[in-house]
């Protein structure tokens, strides 16, 4: 291995390290909120880059109708629960069931499908909503359970997905073209502007996660909610609303991981799981906690997949999954055990 080689997989390294930062930011906020073990993040990660391909493609993806069906059913519930004298917060309905549905219907139908931006925006509104949706219609109903009881249900839930996912998509890979084809040569290296695209958008992110959970007062909502759900209830903070916002930013989160990744590799039906895998790899390392410490697992994560392939690339996944032997052991000579409502 020379210099050359070294910086060539270093760059790879970075772009799916940052990939994986992604998804483990959205799983530990999502667990911190709800404690719900999000193991179908990666599936809408390939939801939307299977979505995003079928729209190049001008075909409609079946993630809408799925988007469809569920924002039904839990417009239905909610009409269920409003009659039997459970209050409903209406404003937050409307807008996971129809307001997001219809800009979605407008972006597939109206807007010119040869335009890359407008299937982007398409590809949002169809996945962004599902986050929210899955949580009132799996998750809220058994929300006082364990956290055993609910990873079960996660399980669950990514079976279901992935069925789903080959249902729509079929067992053959998708991919889009490059946003862009250029590159900037530091000496012998090329670095792709793509990979450029994915590492910046994803610094965006992290600063915009920063600013909102600081300076906005959903976002103070949520780190309340985090660290205590029972005293936050007591203040008056909606536990319910901010189950549902923190499942639509992660699901916002695999929109736009999966918009970015469609390029960057082949995408197919199960594509997901081992993409969010390695993100709970990243997140274990921030013990399921700590935003940095997970995105700094997640680069980890990524510069060893990067070299182990070539050093040893059929042993790669298990080197990557490995990673998490040592770091539980580390973390079970730090932590105490305390109930789940402690």
């Amino acid at each position: 291995m020379n210099w050359e080689i070294a910086l060539f997989l270093g760059q790879d390294g970075l772009v799916n390290g940052v990939i994986y930062g992604l998804l483990a930011i959205a799983l530990v906020l999502v667990f911190m909120v709800t404690r719900v073990i999000f193991i179908s993040q990666g599936d809408l990660v390939a939801y939307a880059a299977l979505s995003m391909a079928a729209l190049g493609g001008t075909k409609t993806p079946g993630t809408f109708w799925l988007l469809v069906c569920l924002a039904s059913i839990v417009l239905f519930t909610e009409v269920w629960r409003w009659k039997h004298g459970i209050e409903v917060d209406w404003k937050t309905t409307f807008i996971w069931t129809l307001f997001f549905p219809a800009i979605a219907a407008f972006c597939i139908y109206v807007l010119p499908p040869e335009s890359v931006i407008c299937n982007i925006l398409a590809t949002i509104f169809i996945i962004t909503p599902l986050g929210p949706l899955l949580y009132r219609f799996v998750f809220r109903p058994i929300a006082s359970s364990s956290v055993l009881f609910l990873l079960i249900a996660a399980v669950t839930l990514h079976g279901i997905l992935v069925g789903f996912s080959l249902l729509f998509f079929g067992a053959e890979g998708w991919r889009i073209p490059l946003f862009t084809e250029q590159s900037l040569n530091i000496g012998n290296v090329a670095i792709k502007g793509q990979s450029l695209i994915v590492v910046f958008v994803t610094i965006f992110l992290v600063a915009l996660l920063f600013v909102f959970f600081e300076k906005n007062i959903f976002g103070k909502a949520l780190r309340a909610t985090a660290i205590n759900r029972t005293g936050a209830r007591l203040v008056g903070i909606p536990i319910e609303f901010c189950g549902d916002l923190s499942f639509a930013m992660a699901s916002f989160i695999a929109a736009i991981s999966g918009i970015l990744i469609a390029s960057l590799s082949t995408i197919y039906y199960d594509t997901g799981f081992l993409i969010g895998l390695k993100g709970f790899v990243a997140a274990i390392i921030g013990g399921l906690v700590s935003f940095p410490l997970s995105l700094f697992g997640a680069l980890l994560v990524g510069q060893l997949e990067a070299f182990s392939s070539f050093w040893a690339s059929a042993y790669k996944e298990v080197i990557v999954f490995t990673l998490i032997v040592p770091v539980l052991f580390w973390r079970s000579f730090r932590s105490r055990h305390v109930e789940d409502d402690e």
